[in-house]
């Protein structure tokens, strides 16, 4: 089901329901850039501690925004064994512009390329997405229109509201009192926007939002005081009503923080990113800050990227490169619990991915998400009692077998494999640092360090000194098969770095101590010799 922002009010209290309902939300979100083409120290690395790697993924996600979300709520059939709902649902979003919000956000070709390829309807982003805001600018928002302070300020809106004026004004010359007029195609909370700035405009008017449009009515001075001042229909009223249906998203993803429920996503930590600085609060300078508000906000996350990791091996399964791949494996002959596994289907209005395979649309890798994990879970349950068809498995159960990976994030490029949301981040597992030392060569840079050795694997490279570099990769093997071919090279002596063998700093101490003792040595000496 694809929601834009012509449908999205109507569904909620559906969605809301839905969600209450739920054992688990699946998530995927599309992004219209991923990470900006930063250079030099403000690239990604495996060096990089996870606090340093969220201040330099912190400015992308500042950088764009979200074009679509995908969300697959699962839930428990009543009364069958083992058997789930997911509803499956797409919602395109665009920033809210309203008043002093006016967002600037990015395109990255490749993203753009890339989303191209797989059909993603940049119209229904761009002409319906649904409006959103986040805490800070709904504060802003809500204080202007409140107070008074408020006022048209986007060049559309101003055209839009200048021709409706001048089509009433011209109206209301000829017009009787009761006679009524219709603009028809002005609808979401621009239909607000625009009776709010009639009814200040004009004191002998009302206005009423109809599914035509908006009806102007001409009224008495009195009547429309009295109208003005009717429970029903007071301006306090209009005015949240505006900032409602300003909010868009940002109302639903309050009822997903409410509901509490287990979020499963992919490789979620982008996600995860965006949620906060769109819809929650401008991400913090802090890291530790953010993982506190992320965890207040979704006290169960379950990463089916962090989960596959760990079991893949173990299971003898093939190597897999994308979420889809999982999910295809999952459903094969090579899972021992392919038949006595959970059952999945998909909820009326949602049979679109029943036949048809959509990869990177939202909405279809939100349910492969949700399917992964009760399948991954299933396997883990049958691991555990050693037999299968495992008895009375249910949510609860996959959830206390799940417990190992909960709130445990994987990072793509860092110092340390994933992030714990629930506690501090776990030590390192990556391969040693090596260290690499070069003779002869009168200048080397960080690039030619690197191409040197792209062919034989990937190293990440850091700078230690004017002849030294550190190298770093994520795969034990790459790390033994260095050491081994450059054994005995005339001028690339690589080892295993040491830090108190070969840090700088620690070098530096080390000489300022023994320059110290020598002074103090040869103090004591010349102590003693004297008179």
């Amino acid at each position: 089901m694809d929601v834009g922002a012509d449908e999205f009010e109507e569904s909620l209290p559906l969605l809301q329901e839905l969600v209450q309902e739920a054992d688990f939300v699946g998530l995927d979100i599309e992004f219209t850039g991923l990470r900006s083409n930063l250079s030099g120290p403000q690239q990604i690395s495996l060096f990089d501690l996870p606090s340093e790697w969220y201040l330099k993924t912190r400015q992308s996600v500042q950088q764009f925004t979200i074009c679509q979300i995908g969300l697959s709520v699962f839930s428990a059939i009543e009364g069958e064994a083992n058997k789930y709902i997911a509803h499956s649902c797409n919602f395109y979003l665009f920033p809210t512009t309203f008043g002093i919000l006016d967002s600037e956000f990015s395109f990255q070709a490749s993203s753009v390329q890339f989303l191209n390829q797989y059909g993603f309807n940049y119209n229904k982003f761009l002409k319906n997405g649904i409006p959103y805001m986040n805490e800070e600018q709904e504060k802003k928002i809500r204080h202007d229109i409140l107070t008074g302070n408020w006022r048209v300020r986007s060049s559309p809106d101003k055209d839009q509201i200048k021709v409706v004026i001048d089509q009433v004004t011209r109206w209301l010359e000829l017009a009787k009192e009761g006679d009524w007029m219709t603009l028809p195609g002005i609808t979401g909370f621009q239909a607000f926007e625009v009776q709010l700035v009639l009814r200040q405009a004009l004191p002998n008017i009302w206005t009423v939002l109809k599914d035509e449009g908006v009806v102007v009515k001409k009224v008495s001075k009195q009547h429309r005081w009295y109208l003005q001042n009717t429970s029903c229909d007071r301006e306090s009223c209009w005015k949240e009503n505006i900032l409602l249906s300003a909010r868009g998203f940002s109302v639903f993803f309050q009822m997903l923080v409410k509901a509490q429920k287990p979020l499963v996503g992919h490789n979620m930590m982008m996600d995860l990113l965006h949620l906060h600085e769109k819809f929650f609060r401008p991400l913090p300078e802090s890291y530790n800050q953010f993982k506190q508000n992320i965890h207040s906000l979704f006290p169960v996350l379950i990463d089916t990227k962090s989960v596959t990791k760990d079991i893949w091996k173990e299971m003898n399964f093939p190597r897999v490169s994308n979420l889809s791949e999982v999910y295809e494996v999952l459903n094969s002959d090579l899972n021992p619990t392919k038949n006595s596994g959970p059952e999945i289907v998909h909820a009326s209005r949602c049979e679109k991915y029943v036949e048809t395979k959509c990869p990177h649309e939202a909405a279809y890798d939100a349910f492969l998400c949700g399917s992964v994990l009760l399948k991954v879970a299933h396997l883990l349950l049958q691991k555990i009692y050693h037999i299968d068809p495992v008895p009375k498995s249910s949510f609860p159960q996959y959830l206390d077998v799940l417990a190992p990976y909960v709130n445990q994030v994987n990072l793509i490029r860092a110092g340390v494999p994933k992030i714990n949301f629930s506690g501090p981040d776990y030590p390192s597992i990556r391969p040693p640092i090596l260290i690499l030392s070069v003779k002869r060569w009168p200048v080397v840079s960080e690039q030619q360090v690197y191409h040197t050795f792209q062919n034989l694997c990937k190293f990440d490279v850091r700078r230690l000194t004017r002849s030294q570099f550190l190298l770093l990769t994520n795969k034990f093997k790459d790390a033994r098969n260095i050491l081994k071919e450059y054994r005995d090279h005339p001028t690339l002596c690589i080892s295993l770095y040491r830090y108190w063998r070969h840090s700088p700093n620690v070098n530096c101490l080390l000489q300022v101590c023994g320059i110290v003792t020598a002074w103090a040595l040869l103090a004591f000496i010349l102590g003693r010799s004297g008179p």
